[in-house]
């Protein structure tokens, strides 16, 4: 009997005259971890929409577990054994923990009642394997984004599927939660279920992974074993060239303080939290999920309030009640959730590029369309974003570019002080080393920026100076010719030096 559980063959798909696959071809083995890697664009979305029914491709052929299968909808997919965890959370808010994972397959009392008691014992059964902290009769409106993954990933293990694709899996989730994760993969795998892993998070890749195959432009690149790749060449496969300086720090000078944060407090939160940030320096912080990072920059920017504490910019004291406030001062921030903090997705790049400063830009009440578009195009050149022109809708851009677009609309405010968090979180490798090198261009410029990243890696190689946190407290401090991996996981745990 064969391993092979899932084979597409010559899969090609064309939209409206563009060919987003192009006769790519897939092996999954029985019981392996497979990374579907590529850039955003790469056409992985448009192979897995083809996978669970969602897309009729135009030409090619899926065999699963050995026979020739046609997929037309999502419900034949789930009949065969094919589950997805969708990047984007689809779970309904208004009903149960309960009734979200048994929707449409609920247990029955005489085949007309339903067997609430039964569905609450096999959910409890569900949350304790996947160490869930809550109740089956708990309201799903009411968990974080970090459960609401978790119960999607609860949800199509529940199946007994015979195939598990995960499309970036982790992007909400803490620490402790990927560890439970990473478990739960080890425990299908042992049980001969085949995952397909797509993720931009390389060190998952390299973590979890049997085998990699390679999308690039809508065509098949290669299907190599984890082991035999490094990062360097996985991600020359990806975008086609070498990227040998993924992070194109250049060493800027740093100038006068822009920015001080002086024992700032928010109680049960973060406390006694003092730093400066000079004109083009690029500070990073680092630290555990729930260390505090994330909080800090929301107190700085208006969202949430101070205890106490003190912001200075250019050494004079500000008050900020509000992110009106912040934009006002100079202040300019990169929330983690682009899609629900930074973006109105319906609308079009121009409109949310000029939404941040329209408040704030003074004279008369109309909006000047052609001054509009001006200062959109100017900025839209300089930051090389990718687009059919200024009016399409930010919701059919690529993750980077819908980024690239959050970033501009910040820009166009002309801040003093950038705040990115997670800058680059849920985007292919090309699209980050193009906002790495925007981050350096910035900086070379003079703008002073602060950068929370949970990527080590990206600390590592973009900041000039790292603060660490720890326990709503900064742990550390390290220069960049001296911090390592190592030096900064201590400190993230409560070990190392004290800042």
């Amino acid at each position: 009997m064969t391993d092979t559980v899932l084979e597409m063959t010559g899969i090609s798909k064309t939209f409206h005259g563009v060919k987003a696959l192009s006769e790519v071809s897939l092996r999954v083995r029985r019981g392996e971890v497979h990374a579907l890697m590529g850039e955003n664009g790469a056409g992985k979305s448009t192979l897995m929409k083809i996978l669970t029914g969602l897309v009729k491709p135009d030409e090619g052929e899926i065999r699963f577990q050995g026979e020739r299968v046609r997929i037309d909808t999502p419900q034949q997919a789930l009949a065969l054994g094919i589950a997805m965890i969708h990047q984007e959370l689809s779970p309904i808010p208004d009903m149960t923990i309960a009734e979200n994972i048994f929707l449409g397959r609920e247990p029955m009392r005489a085949g007309l009642f339903l067997d609430r008691r039964r569905l609450h014992r096999q959910t409890r059964e569900l949350l304790e394997q996947f160490d869930l902290r809550a109740e089956p009769g708990e309201l799903v409106g009411s968990l974080s984004v970090a459960q609401k993954q978790m119960l999607e990933i609860i949800k199509a293990v529940s199946y007994e599927a015979k195939l598990i694709i995960m499309d970036e899996p982790t992007s909400a989730l803490s620490d402790n939660e990927v560890k439970t994760l990473f478990r739960t993969i080890e425990r299908l795998k042992s049980r001969g279920v085949p995952i397909i892993y797509i993720s931009h998070r390389m060190e998952e890749i390299f973590a979890m992974t049997d085998r990699v195959t390679v999308l690039r432009d809508g065509q098949y690149v290669g299907s190599e074993p984890t082991a035999d790749l490094d990062a360097g060449r996985l991600i020359s496969m990806m975008v086609g060239r070498p990227l040998d300086a993924i992070f194109p720090k250049e060493a800027v000078a740093p100038g006068a303080v822009v920015f001080e944060a002086d024992r700032l407090t928010r109680s049960s939160v973060f406390e006694d939290v003092s730093f400066q940030v000079r004109a083009g320096e690029i500070v990073g912080i680092a630290g555990l999920m729930g260390a505090g990072r994330s909080e800090v920059m929301r107190a700085i920017f208006g969202i949430d309030r101070l205890d106490s504490g003190e912001v200075k910019l250019a050494g004079r004291p500000v008050k900020i009640r509000h992110p009106a406030d912040a934009i006002r001062s100079g202040i300019a921030m990169v929330t983690e959730d682009r899609k629900e903090q930074g973006l109105v997705l319906c609308r079009s790049i121009r409109e949310n590029m000029t939404l941040a400063r329209m408040p704030f830009s003074g004279g008369s009440p109309f909006i000047s369309g052609s001054g509009e578009a001006g200062s959109v195009d100017e900025m839209t050149g300089k930051i090389r974003i990718k687009m059919r022109d200024m009016e399409q809708t930010v919701q059919n851009l690529s993750g980077g570019n819908q980024q690239k677009v959050v970033i501009a609309k910040w820009l166009m405010t002309k801040p003093k002080l950038l705040i990115l968090d997670e800058p680059t979180r849920g985007i292919d490798v090309g699209a980050k080393a193009e906002i790495y090198k925007l981050m350096s261009s910035l900086a070379k410029e003079g703008l002073a920026i602060i950068m929370v990243s949970s990527e080590l890696p990206e600390v590592l190689g973009m900041s000039d100076r790292i603060l660490v946190m720890w326990q709503g407290r900064i742990k550390g401090e390290f220069q960049r010719d001296e911090a390592t991996q190592e030096q900064i996981l201590t400190c993230a745990i409560g070990g190392g030096r004290i800042a």
